[in-house]
């Protein structure tokens, strides 16, 4: 019996329609029925930080990157299990509560928030969550 991690099922990706990372990292992974978004910043599609713009704009570009990161996995934001949401000042969680509700609809994925003030680029929001596939 082997004792080599099988990393046949697990697969990494970039959205095609984002940047390539900065980091050693991809935007997602899928190991077997699970998707990995890796915390998505206020980046645009062109790659440039979107830290100096409004807290509301830089949710609106964090949320759309996460939807650019599932839709390359194969599936979509009502399949997602987990949500962690890191804020630079806890005074915008209201602000992100409002947009994230509108974004994520009746769904009611388990959801963590922490202040961290000092996020990558100076942004003021990173999010980062788990989904499952769309078809097993």
């Amino acid at each position: 019996m082997s004792t080599e991690p099988q990393t046949s099922i697990i697969t990494c990706s970039n959205a095609p329609d984002m940047p390539p990372p900065a980091g050693h990292y991809s935007h997602v992974c899928v190991a077997n029925v699970f998707v990995f978004v890796s915390g998505q910043l206020p980046i645009d599609t062109t790659g440039k930080p979107l830290s100096d713009e409004p807290f509301e704009t830089q949710v609106d570009q964090v949320l759309r990157n996460v939807d650019a990161c599932l839709n390359a996995a194969g599936t979509t934001r009502d399949r997602l299990v987990q949500i962690r949401v890191f804020v630079s000042d806890i005074e915008h969680w209201p602000v992100f509560n409002k947009l994230y509700a509108e974004w994520i609809g009746t769904h009611r994925p388990a959801r963590a928030v922490a202040q961290s003030t000092s996020l990558h680029y100076g942004a003021a929001v990173e999010v980062e969550g788990v989904a499952l596939v769309t078809t097993v």
